[in-house]
């Protein structure tokens, strides 16, 4: 059973960063496809960044990251990072990594971590 946790969501003013962590158990960490995602209520979880299986090679970022944030990971501690820059009030969700052996939709979630930006 694969578990993920995610953390390191925080309130923080308009143009600061946060790092967001996901460790994972329960797989082989270095052939899984990791993602985040993030979610408002009412609307639909979007895509915020998708990275390689075996390769520290981001594969997409969604269109409003406009190279503000930056996804990476850490095989040799299970881990993956979303570093994010120049934060916006609209950042502000829900952020759920996801993990899969394809390119599709995660087959398992985080449990969350909230992201708030405001001044």
């Amino acid at each position: 059973q694969v578990q993920l946790v995610d953390s390191g969501g925080d309130l923080v003013q308009p143009g600061g960063s946060l790092r967001l962590s996901c460790a994972m158990a329960g797989a082989t960490f270095s052939i899984i496809v990791m993602s985040w995602y993030r979610q408002v209520p009412g609307k639909e979880r979007e895509l915020v960044a998708r990275i390689s299986s075996n390769t520290d090679t981001p594969l997409r970022y969604g269109d409003f990251v406009k190279g503000r944030f930056t996804i990476s990971r850490d095989n040799a501690n299970n881990t993956v990072y979303l570093q994010m820059n120049n934060l916006e009030p609209s950042d502000t969700a829900v952020y759920h990594c996801g993990a899969a052996y394809t390119l599709g939709l995660p087959a398992w979630w985080g449990q969350g971590t909230q992201v708030t930006v405001s001044s």
